[in-house]
């Protein structure tokens, strides 16, 4: 048997292909939208994708299923339960698909959503017990996924009680050795507390996943996983998944590559109505931005923020460090469901400067700078934008507290007029909002470098 984990750090996302040396078939199993990775793994190991599936119809990001289909002929699988706008064979519980010495068996196990199915691999060239669950969402590292993404509290309520069965009567009885290797791993926002580790073991889950110690006791289990306190803010975009996973991702066919734009024609795109994003550092973009920019730096959580504060369709120009990085970044925002970005600005903000254009500055203060100023001056608004759990655990005296995720929906909080000091952890994240609120008119906009990290560190004052 022959098997890969495709990690993408950028969304907290494993995807798999397992393949049968005897036949040389193979299966992808929820893949993400640039899928020549798996073909070019596929072809250096002699194998054919003969067969594409998910474990369930994603909210955080766009699937590949469909674009695999378009580059050669397989067959698509999907839950019996799956509601889809596109032809796939339905797989109930308990089916089993063979190839060759591999053997995969339908678990259908409900939870985080109601079509999830988890996928039972035995290899028979080393025996008939089972080898590893590909378990979605259904089992995390050190956490269970999140129940509460597709609808109100009764339907939320509903999917906890079958988190707890699905765990109870279809995966923990399986044996300790079985390995398991989840679609949401670290960096996923679908669990408020995901191990660093990419797998795991059943017999390790057992002992010290903390929730499963309560799994005999459904109303117990099913408190905890309602309690949701601690789980991050679900980004925007995420509404927007589900449906566009269900109906089938366009294919995506032959991508036109951004072209360069001068600050002439990438000032003219941003009068009509694109979105300029500098994906340089909060320190750089301080320094100097084009007037209306929003922040995102690119690293991992470029995806996250931007489907954050950029609406539905948004075409962008990009401002980079280094043109290198297109490709990077238009890999981003095509896996979450925006367009390949119209151009990046040729010679970035020197080429800005050279015209004679103006620069916007978004101020930068060290947490200290932060202190005195609250100290001084009485009208500043402290905006803390972590997620929930972060605030709870400590915070700024006097901060308010408007979690990032939800800026979009709740600008209006943000006062008009005042000075306005964002703060996260390190200053990312303040800086993506920040520029969101100058983008809006309000402030004037102070940035916090360092975050409440850097505050903590300084040992400066903490508010519970």
């Amino acid at each position: 048997m022959l098997f890969e984990q495709f990690y993408l750090p950028s969304l907290g996302h494993a995807s798999y292909l397992i393949g049968s040396e005897e036949t040389g078939e193979a299966l992808a199993l929820d893949v993400r939208r640039d899928v020549d990775t798996y073909y070019r793994y596929a072809q250096e190991h002699g194998l054919r994708i003969r067969y594409a599936a998910d474990t369930h119809q994603h909210n955080d990001y766009l699937s590949g299923i469909t674009e695999l289909r378009q580059r050669s002929d397989l067959e698509l699988l999907a839950s019996a339960r799956a509601e889809l706008g596109y032809r796939a064979e339905s797989l109930a519980d308990g089916d089993r698909l063979s190839m060759g010495e591999v053997e995969l068996e339908i678990l259908h196990t409900p939870g985080h959503t109601p079509e999830h199915i988890s996928l039972l691999v035995r290899d028979r060239s080393r025996g008939e017990d089972p080898l590893m669950l590909l378990s979605g969402g259904a089992l995390l590292v050190a956490d269970v996924a999140r129940p509460d993404l597709l609808g109100d509290w009764e339907r939320t309520q509903r999917h906890a009680r079958e988190v707890c069965q699905t765990l109870r009567d279809k995966i923990l009885p399986l044996p300790d050795h079985v390995m398991v290797f989840p679609t949401h791993v670290a960096g996923s926002l679908c669990g408020g507390s995901i191990g660093s580790m990419l797998f795991t073991s059943l017999g390790y889950e057992r002992r010290l996943n903390h929730i499963l110690q309560s799994v005999e006791d459904e109303n117990e289990f099913t408190r905890q996983c309602l309690n949701l306190e601690g789980l991050p803010t679900v980004p925007p975009y995420w509404r927007r998944m589900r449906h566009g996973n269900q109906a089938g991702p366009e294919a995506l066919g032959v991508l036109t590559e951004p072209r360069p734009m001068g600050p002439a024609e990438a000032e003219r795109a941003r009068d009509e109505g694109a979105y300029l994003v500098d994906c340089r550092t909060p320190e750089a973009f301080g320094g100097g931005h084009v007037p209306g920019a929003l922040n995102i730096g690119l690293g991992n959580a470029f995806p996250t923020w931007a489907g954050t504060v950029l609406p539905e369709g948004a075409h962008t120009v990009l401002v980079l460090d280094d043109p290198s990085d297109l490709w990077t970044a238009t890999w981003h925002l095509l896996r979450i469901g925006y367009p390949v970005p119209l151009g990046w600005l040729e010679g970035g903000m020197a080429g800005w400067r050279t015209s004679g254009r103006e620069p916007e500055m978004l101020p930068q203060w060290t947490p200290r700078g932060l202190d005195e100023e609250r100290r001084r001056n009485g009208d500043l608004v402290i905006l803390d934008v972590r997620q929930p759990g972060e605030w709870s655990a400590g915070h700024v005296p006097g901060a308010r507290h408007l979690p990032g995720g939800e800026i979009n929906d709740r600008l209006e909080e943000v006062p008009e007029g005042r000075p306005v000091a964002v703060y996260c952890g390190s200053g990312f994240r303040s800086s993506v909002i920040a520029s969101v609120l100058a983008r809006a008119g309000r402030g004037p906009i102070f940035n916090t470098l360092g975050g409440f990290g850097g505050w903590k560190n300084a040992g400066l004052p903490v508010e519970d």
